[in-house]
């Protein structure tokens, strides 16, 4: 019971304080789950966030998810999932039953400014614990970079094309290197 209770405690701290959705909350997951309470390794959680990220739903729900179905099975994955998904579900809840426009108030549009900021520096830092994390070899490397160019291009000259679109190609193309690997005997990347 102690270990269900620490589970649901733990997502909710996360869940209460960390905003900007799930890639704001991989590293907080992580410093959590791994560094703290060492319920899962670092490739663990490498592993959860590859898979989180191409499974349906929130990739932060996805990493509660796992970690609370490692430690205590279908009891411990409810507990962890609950605990990261109710303080959103109460805040937004509770902004919605007492406050009619509520961005419209000056110092919560300046905070929000200031926590998109925020978000944007926590997702950098996730997207550069996973590239430290890659392994070091120039095609995987490749593909993330021209991946992560493109989109840059894309954004800033506000084409219309999917990014999603973008990452499948990417995925398309690694899948097919690592298919039909070099005749040599090795794989390609």
């Amino acid at each position: 019971m102690k270990l269900l209770s620490d589970l649901f405690l733990t997502f909710t701290k996360i869940g209460l304080f960390t905003f900007g959705g799930g890639y704001a909350m991989v590293p907080v997951i992580e410093h959590a789950c791994v560094d703290q309470k060492q319920w899962i390794t670092h490739d663990d959680m490498m592993n959860i966030t590859v898979i989180a990220e191409s499974t349906p739903g929130p990739i932060a729900i996805n990493c509660a998810t796992f970690v609370g179905y490692r430690q205590k099975g279908l009891i411990g994955a409810i507990a962890a999932t609950l605990g990261i998904v109710l303080p959103s579900l109460m805040i937004i809840f509770l902004i919605a039953l007492l406050l009619d426009g509520f961005l419209e108030i000056t110092v919560i549009r300046n905070a929000f400014k200031g926590i998109k900021l925020a978000v944007g520096l926590l997702i950098l830092d996730a997207a550069l614990r996973m590239i430290k994390k890659m392994p070091k070899k120039p095609l995987p490397r490749l593909i993330m970079g021209g991946t992560a160019l493109m989109m840059t291009v894309i954004t800033f000259f506000s084409l219309r094309f999917s990014s999603v679109a973008l990452l499948l190609t990417a995925g398309l193309i690694s899948l097919l290197l690592y298919a039909f690997p070099k005749q040599k005997g090795g794989s390609a990347s």
